[in-house]
């Protein structure tokens, strides 16, 4: 006898409620040992970072100086020269200059202080008119030129060649002045004056370090003149 089943005989096809237990997941097998020399040898190769490969990009105008320095080494030396000259060129003002002068500083003057309102911009325009007024009474000096294979040499200041990129000649009336254009942006040039006998060993020289550009005065060099300053 089979004991009594409460629901029951079951059907073929029919749920019976129960939960199917989980077959149990296979192990899976074994990893075999590698061999260190194996593993060493099938290793990929790490490729450097860029950073590590190349140093650090140098600035333009400083590799551009340490080129014209390398070059300037490997040039041939030049003969030196030398020659005194006056630090600009003096122009006799008159009573008539210094009170147009003050007309117009008055007038500016004026014009920024009513129509600009602006009482700093009048106040920098004194400051410039005493700096005028006091440079156009004093005489020129007389400074000690000299070039050499290390450069331009003014009194006791010495201006390498590397600093500057090209040259010209600029004829301002009877007097001739030299300008050396420098590399670097936004920095002035350097002009300096000498004597018409001492011009062709002057280009000679330089000729010998830099190139040689065509160079005139521009606008504002004009009107510097013109005002005799």
């Amino acid at each position: 006898m089979q004991p009594n089943d409460p629901q029951g005989p079951t059907q073929p096809g029919q749920d019976t409620g129960a939960v199917p237990q989980s077959q149990p997941t296979p192990v899976a097998a074994a990893v075999p040992a590698v061999d260190p020399a194996v593993q060493q040898s099938q290793a990929v190769p790490v490729e450097a970072s860029p950073a590590q490969e190349a140093p650090l990009p140098v600035a333009e105008e400083e590799a551009e100086m340490l080129a014209d320095d390398e070059e300037l080494d490997d040039a041939p030396a030049i003969e030196p020269v030398s020659w005194v000259a006056h630090e600009y060129i003096h122009r006799e003002k008159g009573t008539l200059w210094f009170t147009l002068f003050a007309i117009i500083f008055v007038g500016l003057g004026a014009i920024s202080i009513f129509l600009m309102h602006s009482w700093t911009f009048a106040a920098l325009l004194v400051v410039i008119a005493v700096v005028v007024v006091v440079y156009s009474r004093r005489p020129p000096r007389e400074l000690n030129y000299s070039l050499t294979d290390d450069g331009l040499m003014i009194d006791n200041t010495l201006h390498k060649f590397s600093t500057f990129k090209s040259f010209g000649i600029i004829r301002d009336g009877e007097e001739f002045s030299v300008m050396l254009i420098p590399i670097q942006r936004f920095q002035p040039g350097i002009s300096v004056y000498f004597p018409e006998e001492s011009g062709e060993a002057i280009v000679d020289a330089l000729g010998s370090r830099l190139p040689m550009k065509d160079l005139h005065l521009d606008v504002i060099d004009r009107i510097v003149r013109l005002l005799r300053l």
